[in-house]
């Protein structure tokens, strides 16, 4: 007769926990308990599943004794790793469907309002689930109260663009059915990844004493009038290089290479340019050279939030209403512009919210900002 199988995180069945121990023939050495299968089911935009990471300690708080799986797509998974309160980070492909349809689950949860990830939930085998799934006819739904309100946000835009004054933590801890609490993002470094940093500032010539304005230029491909011009770049470059010592440094993902070369042409040395095709993990390491990070509402805004970094954030199309910094920054936003937001690909009027960025106040922040530490 098959012993049991030990109902241990660290027994994999495979290889053993520990080299001089054999949990098979002698028992579990160090008893770490499973408690309560979670799957969290996070694919679409990167951004979304850093904001998510802030539902993990409310998480914990309500099942102590758990297991976290989470899944995702490549580009986002290094993003989860390090990440003290997730067990098993997966990468969404045919191998971890497959994997996924043999685990029973007490809780699986679907964030994302598409088709692809509907479906994953729908063929989880959970005894509860929450989030969005699919109906017989192939279309959204929610799957708990809780996810009616984040359900009706994407239903209604009265109700998203005049109304909703939720930031997107409060609504996703509603459809996860935890308590809301302002937890933070979470997001960690490697111990190479720290060493990395501290020598990169050498290189670069960045010192303890300085102050570091970073630029985040751009954003996805998917929403691309989410970014300022390159002139209003570097206008506003040009009076912090004028009128402050700042340390200013460029970055940004690999489709953004072509415009931060740009800006950085007519600034040449006296600005740094740091490389955008390393990776996410090596962009998260070139952010952290920042202590402001000015921004539109993109990926790079929620790394540095991630990053705990003063912030400055501009919106035009999407929802300011959603985002919290956490008391470490300001947004800015088109006031009385009837058409923002939008959330539309294209714009009719000639992006009049991006030309309403008020320059002078990124500035005036940036400044008031670091005179604020000296006090």
């Amino acid at each position: 007769m098959l012993k049991p199988i030990p109902n241990c995180k660290k027994f994999n069945g495979y290889k053993p926990c520990f080299e001089d121990h054999n949990c098979w023939t002698d028992g579990c050495k160090e008893n770490i308990p499973i408690g309560v299968k979670i799957l969290i089911i996070n694919l679409d935009a990167m951004g979304d599943v850093l904001m998510t990471t802030a539902q993990l300690t409310s998480l914990k708080k309500k099942f102590p004794d758990s297991t976290i799986y989470w899944v995702t797509l490549k580009n986002a998974e290094q993003l989860l790793w390090h990440n003290p309160f997730i067990d098993s980070v997966l990468r969404y492909d045919f191998e971890t469907i497959s994997v996924l349809s043999h685990i029973e689950f007490d809780i699986a949860m679907n964030v994302d309002k598409s088709h692809r990830s509907s479906a994953l939930i729908n063929s989880i085998n959970a005894k509860k689930k929450l989030g969005f799934g699919l109906n017989a006819d192939g279309k959204i739904i929610p799957l708990n109260d809780g996810a009616e309100y984040n359900y009706l946000l994407g239903m209604d835009n009265h109700l998203k663009f005049k109304v909703n004054k939720k930031t997107g933590q409060e609504y996703l801890a509603e459809t996860f059915e935890v308590d809301y609490t302002r937890n933070d993002y979470v997001f960690n470094f490697s111990n190479d990844e720290l060493k990395f940093i501290e020598e990169y500032k050498t290189k670069v010539g960045i010192n303890k004493e300085d102050s570091v304005v970073g630029f985040n230029t751009g954003c996805s491909l998917l929403f691309p009038n989410k970014k300022m011009t390159v002139e209003q770049h570097v206008q506003v470059i040009e009076k912090f290089l004028t009128k402050t010592d700042f340390k200013v440094l460029l970055f940004g993902g690999p489709e953004d290479t072509e415009r931060n070369d740009l800006i950085y042409s007519h600034f040449k040395e006296r600005i740094i340019n740091t490389p955008t095709s390393g990776g996410v993990r090596l962009g998260a390491c070139y952010e952290s050279l920042a202590d402001v990070v000015i921004t539109g509402d993109s990926f790079g805004m929620h790394l540095a939030i991630a990053l705990k970094k003063y912030v400055i954030a501009w919106f035009g199309l999407s929802c300011w209403t959603e985002i919290d910094l956490y008391e470490r920054g300001i947004k800015l936003f088109p006031e009385n512009l009837p058409c923002s937001p939008c959330w539309k690909k294209s714009c009719p009027y000639e992006l009049e919210c991006i030309k309403m960025i008020d320059l002078d106040k990124i500035f005036d922040a940036t400044v008031s900002y670091f005179s604020s530490l000296k006090k």
